[in-house]
């Protein structure tokens, strides 16, 4: 059964923070919030949905949990009769680990939420203070014992390349949300225009990233959770999530393919310790179903770089029952 999310943006509202890599403040002032327009999405995305498709209605977008209560309640309601009238599974939302508690918990439960994604961003409380994230690591570690306590699935959201942030502090807060995740989303820093982290940047406070320093480092992450059998369900931002194009980028490295490329360089990885040790100048690989474009990277370049590498005449991929991100060599 496929899954299918029906995203509901809603925008800044009800967090009062303002972390120096976010440039929800700049989308909110463009973007009106129209609580009547949020049955029409939910309408027209319903409306598409195909046989045999799973589908959860998602508040994105903002701190859902601590937006104004009464709103909050109004649109848990309309989507809870989306889930009476068997339209939908189940909802799910996204909010902060401050804003999670027993009270706020029951509430989602009631209305029959069943997924909570937490932004996380950093297990490192000094990356967090260099963040203005406007909460503390055992703040997170509490809300997501809290959250798998009562029932909850529970996705962890981090980010990549934040001021402070080491390539160790990184793998340490994807090893800390492995304790108790169902799945994860990576988020590369974006350096967007107008945000602090620019003004960080432009006054030297901040180095942005190269492109493939964000893929290295991106992929060290994911791999941890492929250790720990947790999906990685995103690896960067969506359009809705605030970036539809390069202009609202100040500096930085910045891949709309930075998912796909991570893949790549993590099979190059598997797929270099796994031929190392082969004497023939020609072998054939298997890889997973539907993994083929992710082995052979992009324009070949995992092909092309092993062959140069390791001085063979030929790597040939065919697809295989085997689990994601493992190779076998065929013989």
């Amino acid at each position: 059964m496929r899954h299918k999310n029906i995203p509901v943006f809603i925008p800044h509202l009800g967090c009062p923070n303002d972390c120096v890599f976010c440039n929800q403040r700049k989308i909110t002032e463009h973007l009106e919030f129209k609580e009547e327009d949020v049955k029409k999405t939910i309408d027209g995305a319903t409306s598409t949905l195909k046989d045999g498709e799973h589908a959860e209605i998602a508040f994105f977008g903002g701190s859902f949990t601590g937006i104004d209560r009464d709103l909050m309640i109004r649109l848990l309601t309309l989507g809870k009769s989306y889930i009476d009238r068997g339209v939908v599974s189940s909802l799910r939302c996204s909010t902060r680990p401050d804003y999670i508690d027993d009270e706020i918990l029951e509430i989602l439960k009631k209305y029959g939420v069943k997924t909570v994604e937490l932004g996380i961003q950093s297990t490192d409380d000094t990356v967090l203070q260099a963040c203005r994230r406007g909460h503390t690591a055992e703040q997170s570690f509490k809300a997501m014992e809290l959250i798998k306590s009562k029932g909850f699935d529970f996705i962890g959201q981090m980010m990549t390349g934040l001021p402070g942030a080491t390539e160790e502090s990184e793998i340490k807060t994807a090893e800390d949300i492995c304790k108790y995740a169902d799945g994860a989303r990576i988020y590369p820093i974006v350096v967007f225009k107008d945000t602090e982290l620019a003004f960080m940047a432009e006054r030297g406070a901040y180095k942005p990233y190269s492109t493939d320093e964000l893929i290295r480092r991106t992929a060290k992450v994911k791999e941890v959770f492929i250790k720990h059998n947790i999906p990685t369900i995103r690896v960067g931002l969506q359009a809705n999530e605030g970036l539809t194009g390069g202009d609202e980028i100040a500096c930085g490295g910045y891949d709309e393919a930075i998912g796909e490329k991570c893949d790549a360089l993590i099979y190059y990885n598997i797929l270099s310790k796994l031929i190392e040790h082969v004497n023939e100048k020609s072998v054939t690989v298997a890889v997973p179903i539907g993994h083929i474009s992710r082995a052979v990277g992009h324009n070949k370049e995992n092909k092309l770089r092993l062959l140069s590498h390791y001085n063979m005449k030929d790597i040939k991929f065919i697809e295989k029952d085997i689990p994601q991100y493992t190779a076998e060599i065929v013989t």
